[in-house]
């Protein structure tokens, strides 16, 4: 396989399970909702950067108790999707560049489903610090939160490092680049960008995306009572079962 591969890190939109902080508000239909779109846009910036070929999806959760399952599973048609392992955020995913690291030979970029406005030019950009002439073994890209919403690694013994770090604290992305330093690895700094988990996160991030499939939903969400905003089944006049 030549070329970068994208990796996918992500919870199945199922409602209740997902983006809790965001259905606290919205409730948890809408907030799935939410992240059913967050997801799409994520799937269609790796596919464009690097072809369905080269993705990987490393999924906890099951898609056909999710918003859009079907809809995700057609989607999702040429990817190589596996199961999360692990009991945390960080062993899952430093398990899931270990068990893409078993089908492809290629540097790894890795995202969640949180940042619906990462582009393809962005993930190519990053994936050129560990693909590239840049000499990079690892790149890392702060959120506003603390944390990260991107990591590339040139190889996956790296992503070890990840099993020492607290995740989703103000500063897990202090604590991964210091851990990937110690480990040996020369880090670089990818752009910053915010992660969605708040409704403050949805309207910021929907205002400056507006052509996503995210910023729709949230324009949608924003104007539905709460508890209520249409399924992408009911979107294509099918019942949800």
């Amino acid at each position: 396989m030549s070329g970068p591969a994208m990796l996918v890190v992500a919870k199945a939109p199922v409602p209740g399970l997902v983006k809790t902080r965001l259905a606290a508000v919205v409730g948890a239909q809408a907030a799935a909702r939410l992240a059913y779109a967050a997801l799409l846009d994520t799937i269609d910036a790796c596919e464009e950067a690097v072809g369905a070929e080269r993705c990987f999806l490393a999924l906890a959760g099951s898609l056909p108790d999710a918003v859009g399952g079907r809809s995700l599973t057609s989607r999702l048609g040429r990817w190589t999707v596996v199961p999360q392992r692990g009991r945390g955020l960080a062993q899952r995913l430093a398990r899931a560049h270990v068990d893409v690291a078993a089908l492809t030979d290629a540097a790894v970029v890795q995202v969640g489903m949180d940042s619906p406005q990462a582009t393809a030019t962005d993930l190519l950009e990053v994936a050129s610090f560990v693909d590239g002439g840049r000499g990079a073994d690892a790149v890392l890209g702060p959120a506003d939160d603390g944390g990260w919403w991107v990591l590339g690694l040139r190889r996956s013994r790296w992503a070890g490092t990840l099993t020492a770090v607290p995740m989703s604290t103000a500063s897990t992305y202090d604590a991964t680049r210091a851990a990937l330093g110690a480990a040996g690895a020369a880090v670089a700094t990818a752009p910053p960008l915010r992660d969605v988990d708040t409704v403050t996160d949805a309207e910021i991030v929907a205002g400056g995306a507006p052509g996503t499939r995210f910023a729709a939903c949230w324009a949608e969400v924003a104007a539905a009572p709460v508890g209520r905003t249409r399924t992408p089944d009911e979107d294509e006049g099918r019942a949800v079962r």
